[in-house]
């Protein structure tokens, strides 16, 4: 008589390899005077696959990895998948007053998500092409990290003004989609949560006579729930009556949102000591625990991709309404912001080598960054990359399919009309281990 049991065959080994070296890896350096401004400085959205390809996510479906920008895309997940990503960034800041430069790196995790079918085998769900997914993981969604210092004069003493800055925004989000056919729709929801830590120390150089440094701080924590939403539609394009390929159009965005907002304000002399910390002489003012309103704006982002057996193409537009951001009811030095992205991936698909089955990729994008500190903000990024297949073989016992994403990024950020100017270059490595996780075996 038949009998039955339930497995689980992820890959354990690597998995945990993974998540013990991500701890490792993470390290901040990066000082972007930029950053200073609305929530910092943006990480790119879209998972490492897509960011070979200029960022392009509104209207591109990969069934093995998870593409966060825009939750309808979950609908064509085949398998489980355990998607990482980690990336280091190089930035060379040019000043032009005072005239300077100034590099600096940086490593983050970009992402930690998983996503899997719920309808997965289902003999109604295949008859009626019906899919359903489910993802949750964790990403950043902007960094602050700066520290600028200036000098001066007051009457006959030598100044410095030490300008620091930490914080950012992240995300732990929980999205589902549900695909009916050739239509896809998709949200995620989740809880956002940031923080804001600034300080401004004025030192005096002398030596004769003795003064007191002074710290200027604010700290700001805010938190709340979000909700994205995203549609995508399939069309098959056919030559003499054959699919010939897949044209898909998508659309993805939010609303604004008021997140709940807690701030501390200090203002305190101190004096450092010998290993370089600093002890607090008074605290002038100090107020704890002041209630605001963090809003952030609307974003709507859409696009679409052609995809034939080898070749895949897309555009995407993206805009977001940074003028109606406020911190606390105050307007900051933002703007509205625009960005249009292109991308092109080629897979040869065939013969024996081991670079037949890789998947090449390029792309562009640019834009108007959300920042205006000193006139527009232009930038652009061109990327290429590819998706290396961790193994070629497989079999009926196995049902895995992992790949490891690669991109290489360059992009500039500001022009002549600014006052400081960043390159920035990434390297980005991406990790998509996909398993059919629960396999029901059966036995003569």
């Amino acid at each position: 008589m038949p009998s039955a049991t339930i497995i689980m065959t992820p890959k354990y080994k690597l998995i945990f390899l993974l998540l013990a070296g991500l701890p490792m890896f993470c390290f901040a350096q990066e000082n972007s005077p930029y950053s200073r401004y609305g929530i910092g400085n943006l990480v790119p959205t879209s998972n490492i696959a897509n960011r070979g390809m200029g960022g392009i996510s509104a209207g591109t479906s990969d069934a093995t990895t998870v593409n966060t920008v825009n939750p309808a895309s979950y609908g064509n997940l085949i398998y489980t998948t355990l998607d990482v990503g980690v990336e280091y960034d190089g930035r060379n800041l040019k000043s032009k007053e005072p005239l300077g430069s100034y590099k600096s790196n940086n490593g983050i995790i970009s992402y930690l998500q998983l996503g899997f079918p719920l309808l997965n085998g289902n003999k109604k769900a295949l008859k009626n092409k019906t899919a359903w997914a489910v993802t949750f993981g964790l990403k950043p969604i902007s960094k602050i990290n700066y520290k600028i210092q200036s000098s001066g004069r007051n009457s006959a003493d030598s100044t410095e003004v030490l300008y620091e800055g930490n914080g950012g925004v992240n995300e732990a989000f929980l999205g589902t989609a549900l695909k009916i056919k050739k239509f896809s729709i998709g949200v995620n929801t989740g809880y956002l949560f940031g923080e804001k830590d600034y300080n401004s120390k004025l030192l005096f150089n002398n030596d004769t006579v003795s003064y007191v440094n002074a710290n200027y701080g604010n700290n700001t924590r805010f938190g709340g729930i979000f909700l994205t939403g995203g549609i995508q539609y399939e069309f098959d394009l056919k030559k003499n009556g054959k699919k010939n390929g897949v044209f898909r159009i998508g659309a993805y965005g939010d609303l604004k949102k008021q997140y709940s907002a807690t701030r501390d304000e200090l203002r305190e002399t101190f004096n450092y000591n010998s290993d370089g910390s600093t002890a607090t002489v008074d605290s002038v003012y100090e107020i704890k625990d002041q209630k605001g309103k963090v809003q952030l704006p609307a974003t709507f982002g859409a696009g679409f991709s052609f995809e034939k057996e080898h070749v895949l193409f897309g555009i995407d537009y993206e805009t977001t309404k940074w003028d109606d951001y406020r911190f606390f009811g105050q307007k900051d030095v933002v703007q509205n912001s625009w960005v249009t992205r292109a991308g092109i991936q080629y897979f040869p698909g065939s013969g024996t080598g081991y670079f037949n089955y890789v998947r090449y990729r390029a792309g562009v994008s640019f834009g108007k960054d959300y920042i205006k500190a000193d006139n527009d903000l232009p930038f652009y990024t061109v990327s290429v990359g590819g998706a290396f297949p961790l193994k070629l073989k497989h079999n009926f016992y196995d049902h895995q399919y992992s790949v490891m994403n690669l991109a290489v990024e360059y992009g500039n950020r500001g022009n002549k009309s600014n006052n400081i100017t960043e390159n920035i270059y990434k390297i980005s490595l991406g990790f998509s281990l996909s398993d059919i996780w629960f396999i029901r075996q059966k036995y003569q």
